[in-house]
C-alpha cells in the first residue's frame, strides 16, 4: 500500500458503495471519475454502479484502478430532476436510483450514493430502507467548509424536512454528532444550534425548547453544546456540528452557494478583462 493509499485498520473489511451513476447533473463520466479517485485514496473500497450498461462500460474501462473493483449493476431508466417524489415511488423501479437503493435493503453495499433528484432519493430511502428506530424525521446534512481544523463543518438539516420540532433537533445534533465523530474523526464534537442571535431568550419557543434538550443530553452524547450560534458561525471555528430545521437550512445552504457562484463569476470577469489581467490570472495559477 502506498503511503498515499488509506486504510482505517489492517483487519478492515471491503466496504461496499452502491452508486447511481446517472443523477449527476454532469453526467455519468463525473460520477466514474469521482470514484476512481476514491479508490486511489481508499484501498477498502468496491462499488456496485447502477445505470445504462452500454454507457457506461466504457466509461469504467477507461480507469483501470476500476476494474476490478466495480460490479455493474444495468438500470435502464433514469429519475429525472422534474419527476416527482410520489411518481418515482410507484413507477420508479428499473431506474438506477431505485436499484441503487435496493442493494442496500438486500445487504449487497453498506452505503448508497446518489447525486439525482433529492426528494425522490429521500422518498425512495425512506420507503424501502425505513428509518431507524426512535428516529421521527431524517435529516439530510451537508459538509459546509469551514476554518476548522478538518476543514468542514456539518450543518443539518437542509432540506429534508422544512418543519421540527424540539425533538427532532435534539435527533439531529445527535446524527450531526455521529457523522462528526466518524466522517470528520472529532472525539468530542462541539455543537451549536441555529438562532438569529447567541442570547438564549431570543428565538422561536421550539428552539428554546431544544437548547433545553440538548444541553442536557450532552454528558450522556459526549459532546459539547455551546449553544446558540448566528448564521456567521456556519463556516467559523465555533463549533463543528450546526442544527436547524430544513427551511432555514435549505435557505442558508442555497445562499452560500449563489454568493460562491457570484464570486466566481466576478473573479473570472476581473481576469479576463484586459490583458495584463489574464497574465495576472496566469501568474497566480
Amino acid at each position: 500500500m502506498s503511503h498515499e493509499q488509506k486504510s482505517a485498520t489492517p483487519t478492515t473489511k471491503k466496504v461496499v458503495i452502491s452508486v447511481d451513476a446517472m443523477g449527476s447533473d454532469r453526467g455519468p463520466a463525473s460520477v466514474v471519475a469521482g470514484l476512481a479517485l476514491s479508490a486511489a485514496e481508499f484501498v477498502d473500497l468496491n462499488f456496485i454502479i447502477h445505470g445504462d450498461e452500454a454507457m457506461l462500460a466504457p466509461l469504467i474501462g477507461s480507469h483501470s484502478i476500476l476494474k476490478a473493483r466495480c460490479t455493474l449493476s444495468h438500470a435502464p431508466r433514469v429519475v429525472t430532476m422534474d419527476d416527482k417524489p410520489s411518481h418515482v415511488m410507484r413507477h420508479g423501479e428499473g431506474t438506477s436510483m431505485w436499484s441503487c437503493i435496493e442493494c442496500i435493503k438486500k445487504s449487497e453495499a453498506t452505503v448508497a450514493v446518489s447525486c439525482g433528484n433529492t426528494g425522490a432519493l429521500m422518498a425512495l430511502s425512506m420507503i424501502r430502507l425505513r428509518k431507524l428506530p426512535n428516529v421521527n424525521r431524517p435529516a439530510i446534512a451537508c459538509l459546509w467548509p469551514s476554518r476548522n481544523a478538518g476543514g468542514f463543518n456539518v450543518m443539518l438539516d437542509v432540506g429534508a424536512d422544512i418543519k421540527a420540532d424540539a425533538g427532532d433537533l435534539l435527533q439531529y445534533a445527535t446524527m450531526g454528532v455521529a457523522y462528526a465523530r466518524n466522517g470528520l474523526r472529532l472525539k468530542k464534537p462541539r455543537v451549536g444550534l441555529l438562532n438569529v442571535g447567541t442570547e438564549e431568550h431570543k428565538g422561536r419557543v421550539e428552539l428554546k425548547l431544544a437548547h433545553e434538550l440538548i444541553a442536557a443530553a450532552s454528558a450522556a452524547g459526549n459532546y459539547d453544546f455551546i449553544g446558540f450560534v448566528e448564521g456567521g458561525d456556519i463556516p467559523g471555528t465555533v463549533c463543528d456540528v450546526i442544527v436547524t430545521d430544513g427551511f432555514t437550512g435549505n435557505i442558508a445552504l442555497k445562499t452560500g452557494e449563489g454568493t460562491a457562484k457570484l464570486l466566481s463569476d466576478l473573479m473570472r470577469e476581473a481576469f479576463s478583462a484586459t490583458l495584463l489581467s489574464k497574465i495576472a490570472a496566469l501568474v497566480s495559477m
